[in-house]
């Protein structure tokens, strides 16, 4: 069974987003052995310079780094990243498996996003969307399309 990771950099600090969330794992632990991992977030200071935000960035990655799983294939979700269909996603998940990875890690970084060198280091890079959504729901939206790239691949009915 395929391990999958959510490596977060941010607490769900909502209760409505935890129990979102909480509800997708579950579902996923039929498919997968899904694990969430939460960082926190530098603090930085209410104007910060852009220096202060790559070396925020950077500590942020490096405790990345440290909890990555190893030999994990590593998709970082950022706004350059390719968008994809559920299908897609679907399909890539599929790919992994088939070439050999039981460790998926999707990676979703702070309010200011994901310093250069972890997003370089990724094999896949994911957008949601063109549009901007906190952090916290896009936890619980990558949860959702995880499951169900894992109810397509299964050929269920919950995809229509």
């Amino acid at each position: 069974m395929q391990r999958i990771t959510l490596l977060c950099v941010g607490k769900l600090k909502e209760k409505f987003y935890a129990e979102a969330a909480a509800e997708y794992v579950k579902r996923l632990s039929r498919y997968c052995k899904p694990e969430i991992i939460e960082l926190p977030e530098e603090r930085l200071p209410d104007d910060p310079s852009p220096a202060q935000i790559d070396a925020a960035l950077l500590k942020e990655a490096e405790a990345v780094r440290a909890k990555l799983p190893p030999s994990s294939a590593l998709a970082a979700l950022c706004v350059e990243g390719r968008e994809r269909s559920s299908e897609e996603l679907a399909r890539l998940m599929a790919g992994w498996a088939n070439q050999g990875e039981s460790r998926l890690t999707f990676l979703i970084g702070g309010s200011r996003g994901l310093h250069a060198s972890i997003k370089a280091q990724a094999a896949e890079k994911l957008s949601m969307s063109p549009m901007t959504f906190p952090h916290h729901l896009a936890r619980v939206m990558l949860l959702e399309q995880i499951y169900r790239a894992c109810q397509i691949n299964a050929g269920t009915k919950y995809h229509k």
